[in-house]
């Protein structure tokens, strides 16, 4: 059985701000991109779009998802920030955007992504991509694998570096997707983030990040430039204000310096039309369940995620949230276990159902110990 819990609490939001007449409700931007997504973070909502849906060359945008492949590698065990990464032919022969790697050259892990996230390096990229995957090959393999387990139509790889290649593409909408879970990882945010990178070889070589808005806009800390003559210049970046954090994707814009005005545009409007409120932080405690046969009689159950609402400024919304628990889990319960779910209603409807995890693991009772308790609960 479960039970269910209506937390008392109802939160009334009232955005009272004032802002421009172009940025009226109702108001979409205008963006010179042929190519173009304004989504936020938390929620995943669509604020704005332009042809999200079409294939459009990504230069070297692509490194969003080699590092989100790369971070992934190193949050699961396989490969450590103080690794080793040797140099191969195939690394030192990349043209494009470099840091000039010889065969044999040897950088740890995290210095290789540094190269990649602030200098775009083509050469570190595949150094990366050898070294976790074995080849570069086996490497594309993964990016496209993460692709499809997260659902993008419009998204093929063929190299880690965003060269032109033929079938090599992605939308607007599939990047947003992937800067989305990219902006999920603090490692990836703090590497995207760096203006300035100049330790590298002693201090030899020296690197500026290419995003230029890390500089020109408040709250920027991702994510990734990229330019061909095939892609033109083209902007993944993603950033937070108030609580609010926003992703903003423009492919295929002609002029130079194009890619950072137009973002720019989109994120202006997005931050005068919108607020995000949290209910719940990350990790937070929202109830507890009672555990059969462990050690523990109950453990926290938590939030994995923080929860809020996205609203328009001004707007006024009455959210409130209810809880499904389990009468008893038996033991053993392992720390992260899902246990129940929380319901977020907004205005009546129900906008999101999150799973509940176990906060803390409880091993099953060995059979003196489940003696002694079950004596003590019979003496009252």
């Amino acid at each position: 059985m479960c039970y269910r819990l209506i937390i008392p609490v109802i939160l009334v939001f009232s955005f009272l701000q004032l802002f421009p007449a172009k940025y009226a409700w109702g108001s979409t931007p205008e963006t010179d991109a042929p190519s173009a997504v304004l989504m936020e973070a938390s929620t995943g909502k669509i604020l704005y779009q332009k042809n999200p849906h079409k294939r459009m060359a990504p230069a070297s945008v692509t490194k969003v998802a080699t590092l989100l492949v790369a971070i992934e590698a190193l949050k699961s065990g396989k490969v450590d920030w103080a690794d080793k990464v040797v140099t191969s032919e195939a690394a030192w022969e990349m043209g494009g955007s470099e840091i000039w790697l010889e065969p044999g050259e040897e950088m740890s892990f995290r210095e290789m992504m540094i190269a990649i996230a602030v200098g775009s390096a083509n050469d570190a990229c595949v150094a990366v991509a050898e070294h976790i995957a074995g080849s570069e090959k086996a490497f594309v393999d993964l990016m496209n694998q993460k692709a499809k387990e997260l659902g993008l139509k419009n998204t093929h790889f063929v190299n880690v570096h965003g060269l032109p290649a033929k079938n090599h593409y992605t939308s607007a909408y599939d990047m947003a997707v992937l800067c989305r879970e990219a902006a999920k990882h603090p490692e990836y945010l703090k590497l995207t983030g760096i203006k300035h990178y100049y330790k590298l070889r002693g201090g030899k070589t020296k690197l500026d990040n290419t995003n230029k808005l890390l500089w020109w806009y408040d709250g920027t800390d991702g994510f990734k430039t990229g330019w061909t003559t095939e892609a033109n210049y083209c902007l993944a970046s993603t950033v937070k204000r108030d609580n609010l954090r926003l992703i903003c994707c423009v492919f295929g814009v002609p002029e130079p310096g194009g890619h950072f005005n137009e973002s720019i545009k989109l994120l202006n409007w997005g931050f005068a039309n919108f607020a995000y409120q949290e209910v719940i932080k990350a990790g937070e405690v929202v109830g507890k369940v009672r555990v059969g046969k462990g050690t523990a009689d109950y453990t926290g159950l938590v939030v994995p995620e923080g929860v809020g609402v996205l609203t328009r400024k001004g707007e006024k919304i009455d959210v409130k949230t209810e809880l499904t628990i389990p009468e008893i889990i038996n033991a053993p319960v392992a720390k992260g276990q899902k246990a129940g779910e929380l319901k977020l209603i907004v205005n009546g409807k129900v906008q999101q159902r999150i799973p509940l995890t176990v906060q803390k693991g409880a091993p099953r009772c060995g059979f003196w110990q489940q003696m002694q308790k079950t004596l003590k609960t019979m003496a009252g």
